[in-house]
């Protein structure tokens, strides 16, 4: 006797995933023994521009300020720090890990028309924001135009 059986296709699919998961916790986050093994990070930035400065904004959560390192060389700045792995709990103790931690370096080039002498940095919040001001040549000017008649 011939059964007749309910053909799924995406049967398989969920149990493919469960499997694919137990790969990577296994693989990645039991098999950590040091803090070598914890992977690199790049912060995200956001960068914009206002009628006097340019604005740079990075996510640094968890970053100690002694740990920052902000500068400017050839109208590339560059931020370098570090996140840390806390020690305060053993590692054992942890369930999922999915922070990253160790050392980063952002770089991005500069116009030619900042001033580069006059950067600020300012860390609040988790929030580097780092202020260079553009150059009083590069500044917008405001021009009036005067309106005359034609024939006049």
């Amino acid at each position: 006797m011939n059964t007749i059986t309910r053909w799924e296709p995406f049967r398989g699919l969920s149990t493919l995933q469960e499997q694919m998961t137990r790969l990577i916790e296994d693989t990645f986050l039991r098999g950590r023994t040091d803090q070598s093994a914890l992977s690199t990070w790049a912060p995200a930035v956001d960068i914009y521009e206002t009628e006097h400065e340019l604005v740079v904004k990075a996510d640094l959560p968890d970053v100690n300020e002694k740990d920052l390192d902000v500068r400017i060389e050839n109208n590339v700045l560059t931020i370098r720090g570090e996140r840390k792995f806390e020690n305060q709990v053993s590692e054992d103790n942890y369930l999922r890990v999915e922070r990253t931690y160790g050392s980063f370096s952002r770089s991005f080039s500069l116009a030619n028309t900042v001033n580069t002498d006059a950067i600020k940095a300012e860390y609040r919040n988790g929030v580097l924001t780092v202020t260079i001001p553009k150059r009083e040549e590069a500044k917008p000017k405001q021009v009036k135009v005067s309106v005359t008649a034609a024939g006049k």
